[in-house]
C-alpha cells in the first residue's frame, strides 16, 4: 500500500473515532441505565468498535513515514488501547466473568470472529531493537561465562579389576564377530539369487499384455477421478487452490515494500531529530530575545494597571500557578487578585483531617454511592483516557486533515509545525528566566514606593509552603547502592533466577473461536472458555500495559495474573510469549528454583530486593513463580518440606504492594493444582485469575494440523483430522506435540511419498497418555466458583444480587411508617 492509501486509513479511523467520542461525551449526560443486560450490550458494542479502530491505527502507525504523523498517531494509538482496557475492566465487573461472548455484537456489526483478536503493536519491539539486542547479547555472554565457570573437571579412568575388563573385552568381541557373521549370510544369500533360475512359465506375450494395461488404465482412472474430486472441492469452495498455498508473488512484495517502510522510517526520524535541535537553537538565538522584552513590557504594564486599579502593587504568582502565565490570561487585575487570594485562602483551609474522621466522611460517601446507585443504575465509570482521544483527534482535525501535503511527496517532516511546536516550549523556558527578574524587580518597586506603610512589604512567604509537603514516605532500602546494574545480572543469571524468554509468540498459542458461548449462556450453562479466549484476555491484561508506558500508568493496574489449568495447556509458553511480545524481561521465583539459594531472612531480603530492582531499571520486566500453589500450601507434602516452598509467601505480597503505575512490573504465577493452595492467600496475591481449560473440538483440530504441519508432516486426505480431534478429546497441547513427535520422526517423513500419514497411527501413543478426565475439570471450575469474581458470577447468575437491595428498601420503607 502506498503512504496515501494509510493517510486515507487513517482518516477512515479518525471519522470512526470521532463517532464513537460524540456518543461517550455527549451534550447532556445519558440516563442511568437500570437493566444490566442493555448497559453490557452497550459496553460490548463500543468495545468491539474500539478495537477496530485500534487495529487500524496500528495498521497505519507501523507503515506510515512521516515523522509528525507518527507521534500523533502514536498519542492516539495509545488513548484507543487504554480506553480498550478500561471497558474490558468495566465489562468484568458488569459481568462477573473475565470471558465474554459477543456473537450478536458481531454480527449487528458484520465482522468475523478474527476481527476481535487484539494486535500486538509492532512498536513494542521495534521501537527498542537496539536496547533489546543490547540485552540479550549481555545475557547470551554472561551464560557463556557461567557454563565455563561450571564445566566439569575432565573424566580420569576409573580403576577397574581384571573380571570387569574382561566381561567388557568379551561383549565387543561377541558384537563384532555377529556382524561379520551376519554380513557372510548377506553375501551367500546374494549368490544364491544370482545363480537360480528361473521358470518362464506358459502365460503367453498377449496375457501379459493384457494385464500391464488393466492396471496401467485403473491407475489412469484413479488420477483422472482424484483431479475432478479436487477441482469440485475448490469450486465448491470445501478446499483451498493450491497455488494460494504458496505465497504468490504479489504478498512477497508486499513484504518486502514493509520492510524498506520501516527503514525510511527510521531514516526519516533520524532527519527529524536533527532537525528539531537546529531548529530550537535558531529559534533561542533568533527570537528569543524579543520574546523576553516583549514579556518584561507586558509585565511591567500589568504591575501599573494593579497599582492604578487596587492602590498597592500585587502579589507575583507562585511558580506553581503558572508563574507570568496567569498573567496572560484574559482577566482584569481586580480578578487575578482575588483569584490569587481564594487560591491561598484554600490552601489554608486544607488541612490533613484526623483519622476517625475521615473514616466517618469514607462510610457516609460509600453509603450515598450505594443509595446513587440503587436508585439511579447503571453509569459508566470516568476515563482517564477520553480527554487524551478528543485532544488528539482535535489535533488531526485541526492541522492534518485538511493539510495539502502535494509538495511533500516524500514524507518528510515539516519545519514550519517543528516551529510553531518549539516556540511554545521555548517560551515557557524565557518565562521561567524573565519571572525570577520580575520579582526582584517588583520588589525594589515596592520598596521604593510603599516605603510609608512602615516597610510592610510582603517578602516571599509562600516558600515555606514546599516544605510543608505533608508526611514523606519511607523509602525503600537500598540494599545493593553500591554495586553495579551489570553485577546484579551477572548474579541472578548465575543463580538462575534471570533467564531469557524462549522465541515464541501469542499467536503461536493455537486455538479457535468458542462459537457455542452465547447459547450456552443463554440456556444458564457457564461455557469454558476456548484457548482464543485464553490468548485475548492475556493479550490484553499483560502485552498491552507492559509495552506501553501511558496505558500502564493511566489503565487499570493490574500487578499479578494466576494462570491455574491442567499440565500441558500451554502455561509456561504463554509466560514466555507474554516477553517475548512486550520485550519484558523474565525472572523465575518458582518455589524449586529459588530452594537453597540466598538462605536465611536477611539472604530473602536480598534476594528479592535484586530481583525488584533489576526488573525495575530494566522494565519491562515479567516476574514468573512456577507451581504457584506451592507458596500457599494448605499442609506442606512430607517430600517438599527440606525445598521450604513457602518461604516467599510472606515477603513477596510486601515487594508486590511497591509496584507502582510508573513501573511496568508484572507477577505472573501459574498452577496445574491451585485446590492445594489456600484459596484467600492466593486471591489476595493475584488480582486477576484465568481459568485455561482443556482444548475444545474446533482447538484440537487446529492444533493437529497445524503441530503435524510443524513437525514436517503432510495433511492429506487420507489423515482425517476431524476423527482424530474427536478422540482426542481430554488431552491437551501438550499431550498432542509428544504424540506428533513419536509419530512423525524423519524416517517417517521421508516415507510420506509412498505411505501418506493416517489417524490410526497416532491413537496408539495417544492411548498410552493418560487424558485430563471431567471429573478433574469440574473440580477446576468449582475452584474458581469460589474465587471473588466466580462468587459474584454465581450470585449474579441466581438473582441473589438483585433480591439483595430490594430487601433494604422495603425494610427502610417499613421502618418510616
Amino acid at each position: 500500500m502506498s503512504q496515501r492509501a494509510y493517510n486515507q486509513l487513517w482518516a477512515d479511523a479518525q471519522l470512526e473515532l470521532s463517532r464513537l467520542l460524540t456518543e461517550e461525551l455527549p451534550a447532556e449526560p445519558p440516563r442511568p441505565e437500570k437493566d444490566r443486560v442493555v448497559f453490557f450490550q452497550r459496553l460490548a458494542m463500543l468495545y468491539v468498535r474500539y478495537i477496530q479502530v485500534f487495529r487500524h491505527l496500528e495498521k497505519v502507525y507501523d507503515q506510515v513515514v512521516h515523522p509528525q504523523k507518527r507521534r500523533v498517531i502514536r498519542a492516539i494509538l495509545d488513548g484507543v488501547m487504554g480506553r480498550v482496557l478500561e471497558l474490558k475492566n468495566e465489562m468484568v465487573e458488569k459481568e462477573f466473568s473475565e470471558y465474554h461472548y459477543m456473537d450478536d455484537v458481531l454480527h449487528d456489526l458484520k465482522l468475523k470472529p478474527a476481527d476481535l483478536e487484539i494486535p500486538i503493536p509492532h512498536y513494542f519491539v521495534s521501537d527498542r531493537s537496539k536496547e533489546l539486542q543490547e540485552r540479550k547479547t549481555m545475557l547470551t555472554d554472561i551464560l557463556k561465562m557461567v557454563v565455563v565457570t561450571e564445566r566439569p573437571e575432565p573424566l580420569m579412568a576409573k580403576d577397574m579389576s581384571q573380571e570387569e575388563a574382561i566381561k567388557i573385552i568379551q561383549v565387543a568381541e561377541r558384537a563384532r564377530q555377529g556382524r561379520l557373521r551376519a554380513k557372510l549370510n548377506e553375501e551367500s544369500r546374494n549368490m544364491n539369487r544370482m545363480y537360480r533360475t528361473k521358470d518362464p512359465g506358459s502365460a503367453s506375450n498377449e496375457l501379459a499384455a493384457v494385464c500391464i494395461q488393466k492396471v496401467w488404465r485403473g491407475y489412469i482412472q484413479k488420477k483422472r477421478a482424484k483431479i475432478a474430486r479436487d477441482e469440485e472441492m475448490i469450486f465448491l469452495g470445501m478446499a483451498m487452490n493450491p497455488k494460494y498455498q504458496v505465497p504468490c508473488p504479489a504478498e512477497i512484495t508486499a513484504q518486502a515494500s514493509e520492510a524498506c517502510t520501516r527503514i525510511k522510517q527510521e531514516e526519516h526520524d533520524r532527519d527529524y531529530l536533527m532537525s528539531l535541535e537546529a531548529v530550537t537553537n535558531q529559534l533561542r538565538d533568533v527570537e528569543g530575545h524579543d520574546m523576553s522584552k516583549t514579556m518584561k513590557d507586558q509585565i511591567r504594564q500589568w504591575f501599573i494597571e494593579c497599582r492604578d486599579a487596587t492602590g498597592s502593587f500585587p502579589d507575583y504568582p507562585d511558580e506553581d500557578d503558572g508563574g507570568s502565565a496567569l498573567i496572560f490570561a484574559e482577566k482584569d487585575p481586580k480578578q487575578l487578585m482575588e483569584e490569587i487570594a481564594a487560591k491561598e485562602e484554600d490552601e489554608s483551609n486544607n488541612k490533613p483531617k484526623g483519622k476517625e474522621e475521615k473514616k466517618e466522611k469514607g462510610k457516609r460517601d460509600k453509603g450515598k454511592d450505594a443509595e446513587e446507585e440503587e436508585e439511579a443504575g447503571l453509569k459508566m465509570l470516568p476515563s482517564a483516557f477520553l480527554s487524551d482521544l478528543e485532544l488528539g483527534n482535535k489535533t488531526f482535525v485541526d492541522f492534518w486533515q485538511t493539510r495539502s501535503e502535494s509538495r511533500n511527496f516524500n514524507q518528510r517532516h515539516e519545519v514550519e509545525l517543528i516551529k510553531e511546536e518549539k516556540r511554545k516550549v521555548i517560551e515557557a523556558e524565557i518565562r521561567v528566566q524573565v519571572d525570577e527578574q520580575m520579582r526582584q524587580e517588583l520588589a525594589e518597586w515596592k520598596l521604593a514606593v510603599d516605603k510609608d506603610k512602615g516597610g510592610k512589604t510582603k517578602g516571599n512567604p509562600k516558600k515555606k509552603k514546599g516544605s510543608k509537603s505533608g508526611k514523606k514516605k519511607k523509602k525503600e532500602k537500598d540494599l545493593t547502592s553500591d554495586r553495579t546494574l551489570g553485577s546484579l545480572c551477572q548474579e541472578l543469571v548465575e543463580q538462575g533466577l534471570l533467564k531469557q524468554a524462549n522465541n515464541v509468540r501469542l499467536q503461536d498459542y493455537l486455538g479457535d473461536y468458542s462459537y457455542l458461548g452465547t447459547t450456552l449462556r443463554q440456556n444458564d450453562i457457564e461455557p469454558m472458555p476456548s484457548l482464543s479466549d485464553v490468548r485475548q484476555v492475556l493479550s490484553l491484561y499483560a502485552v498491552l500495559p507492559l509495552g506501553s508506558q501511558v496505558v500502564h500508568e493511566k489503565a487499570p493496574l493490574i500487578k499479578a495474573i494466576l494462570m491455574a489449568g491442567p499440565a500441558g495447556v500451554g502455561k509456561k509458553m504463554l509466560v514466555h510469549a507474554i516477553c517475548q511480545e512486550a520485550g519484558a524481561n523474565l525472572f523465575d521465583l518458582s518455589p524449586l528454583n529459588t530452594a537453597g539459594k540466598y538462605p536465611g531472612k536477611s539472604g530473602l531480603a536480598m534476594m528479592l530486593h535484586m530481583v525488584f530492582k533489576v526488573a525495575r531499571l530494566l522494565q519491562p520486566s515479567v516476574i514468573w513463580i512456577e507451581d504457584a500453589e506451592k507458596m500457599f500450601y494448605k499442609k506442606v507434602p512430607k517430600e517438599e518440606k527440606e525445598l521450604d516452598p513457602k518461604r516467599l509467601k510472606k515477603d513477596l505480597p510486601k515487594s508486590l504492594k511497591l509496584i507502582k503505575g510508573e513501573d511496568r512490573v508484572l507477577i505472573v504465577g501459574t498452577t496445574k493444582d491451585p485446590l492445594s493452595a489456600d484459596i484467600k492467600s492466593l486471591c489476595k496475591m493475584y488480582s486477576k485469575i484465568i481459568l485455561i481449560p482443556r482444548p475444545d473440538y474446533g482447538s484440537r483440530y487446529i492444533l493437529w494440523k497445524q503441530l503435524i504441519k510443524k513437525q514436517g508432516g503432510k495433511v492429506t486426505r487420507a489423515l482425517d483430522l476431524s476423527s482424530l480431534a474427536k478422540i482426542s478429546d481430554g488431552y491437551t497441547p501438550g499431550h498432542m506435540v509428544r504424540v506428533i513427535q513419536s509419530v512423525v520422526t524423519k524416517r517417517r517423513i521421508l516415507q510420506q511419498a509412498n505411505r501418506p500419514l493416517t489417524a490410526a497411527e497416532f491413537v496408539a501413543p495417544l492411548a498410552k497418555i493418560d487424558p485430563v478426565f471431567q471429573e478433574e475439570e469440574e473440580a477446576l471450575k468449582s475452584w474458581y466458583a469460589k474465587t471473588p469474581l466466580g462468587k459474584k458470577r454465581i450470585k449474579a447468575a441466581t438473582g441473589k444480587e438483585e433480591e439483595a437491595p430490594t430487601k433494604g428498601k422495603d425494610a427502610k420503607k417499613k421502618g418510616k411508617k
